[in-house]
């Protein structure tokens, strides 16, 4: 078979989106467990700095292993590889009490959905013409509160099946912990349908390049970087100016309001601090995973930072304008003062990794904001979470629905 027919066969619609989604499946999800694993280690970095401490700094690159003299320092940036290969090779003992079938399936049920989420998620514009996303489904939000919501199964499974007091605590506090703030979290997206008119996470991240991102109440019409590097001011200012309205003012009231309640449900979601009690180390010894070893608690430990990486993607794409950057055209050149860099086929193509790039940095910023509250802040009482989720959350919730409600028929009418 020649090179153009097998080219005509790939160049095939059918063809060409089964082995497009392949590629962008294995390559989101190659990135995605890189990021998994050195957010773990950013997170001992940044718990070091907050308590004055060092953090790990010694594993680096093992040349002693091939027969070198000395191994290279690398600021400990090998830290993720060591943990992963302990874990590995570590062995998996399961308790002689436990229900075997369901102890050996929940550490998958807490990590797959995680990654499912990822599917429908776009982390970038286009690249050489493919849309960046796995799934581009017109119920994207509603897709992904269905799957993510499977992952309390994992936990509830894991608790029960362990037959152990604490364990099964842990399990019956993460259910109505995920239960409570749950609702918050679906309630205070329904203003974002509101006011963007579709459930396409696609499409929300369009309308944002166009109208500003959620959650800033005023966005400069036309500005440019090329107006801010050539000194143009008056250009500036006068897109400054064009960027205000009363109209824009007042949307921004209900998306700060949705904002600030889908951020800390989705505190709640993830298990982080202060809403950790389903595995409060003081309280519970491990919480529901307490009777696992090996891989089962990597598995545990990997699902909840994929749900982290998951729940920043998806603040990211409701509220921080996704993959776009302020300021720069998703345009089909590159020129800075009237200079062209670089031709239009490869303009698209840098301009479609600026765009995956903007997208996984936003996710880096609110991984770190995470890291930060943990170690910051320190954990509610049972009986301050259930009251914050069902007395505070719900109803504030549910009353930015009608303020948005008004405020949409104020400005359209």
């Amino acid at each position: 078979m020649t090179l153009n027919a097998i080219t005509e066969i790939l160049l095939q619609p059918q063809v060409f989106l089964v082995w497009t989604s392949l590629v962008k499946t294995l390559g989101l999800l190659a990135v995605i467990l890189g990021v998994v694993s050195y957010t773990v280690y950013a997170e001992r970095k940044v718990c070091a700095l907050i308590q004055d401490r060092v953090g790990p700094n010694r594993v680096g690159i093992p040349l002693t292993l091939f027969g070198g003299k000395k191994d290279i320092f690398f600021f400990g940036l090998g830290q993720p590889i060591a943990d992963a290969l302990k874990l590995l090779l570590k062995e998996n003992f399961m308790p002689a009490g436990v229900n075997k079938f369901y102890y050996y399936i929940a550490p998958k049920l807490a990590m797959i959905p995680a990654i499912l989420v990822l599917a429908v998620l776009p982390f970038g514009s286009s690249l050489f013409g493919v849309p960046m996303v796995i799934a581009d489904i017109n119920i994207g939000v509603l897709y992904v509160f269905a799957v993510s919501s499977l992952g309390v199964y994992g936990i509830v499974l894991a608790g029960w099946a362990s037959n152990s007091k604490y364990p099964f605590l842990g399990g019956i506090r993460s259910s109505s912990q995920m239960i409570s703030y749950e609702l918050a979290l679906g309630l205070s997206v329904i203003p974002v349908f509101l006011v963007v008119g579709t459930l396409n996470l696609q499409d929300i991240v369009r309308w944002q390049v166009d109208n500003g991102w959620m959650v800033f109440p005023w966005w400069p019409e036309g500005l440019t970087a090329g107006m801010l590097v050539s000194g143009d001011w008056a250009a500036v200012w006068q897109a400054c100016l064009d960027g205000f309205s009363l109209q824009r003012l007042l949307i921004w009231i209900p998306m700060l309001l949705s904002f600030i309640v889908f951020l800390i449900a989705m505190f709640a979601e993830t298990n982080r601090l202060p809403f950790d009690l389903p595995e409060a180390e003081q309280e519970l010894v491990g919480g529901y995973h307490t009777e696992y070893s090996g891989m089962g608690f990597a598995l545990f430990f990997l699902g909840e930072y994929a749900a982290m990486i998951a729940g920043a993607g998806v603040i990211v794409t409701l509220f921080l304008g996704g993959w776009s950057l302020p300021f720069v055209p998703d345009g089909s050149s590159v020129t800075i003062l009237g200079l062209t860099f670089l031709p239009e086929w490869l303009a698209g193509a840098f301009w479609g990794v600026v765009n995956i790039v903007t997208f996984f940095a936003k996710i880096a910023a609110i991984l770190f904001l995470f890291i930060w509250v943990r170690w910051t802040l320190p954990r509610f009482r049972y009986d301050q979470l259930m009251k914050l989720g069902w007395y505070f959350f719900f109803e504030l919730a549910l009353v930015n629905i009608f303020i948005t409600a008004a405020v949409l028929a104020f400005v359209k009418g």
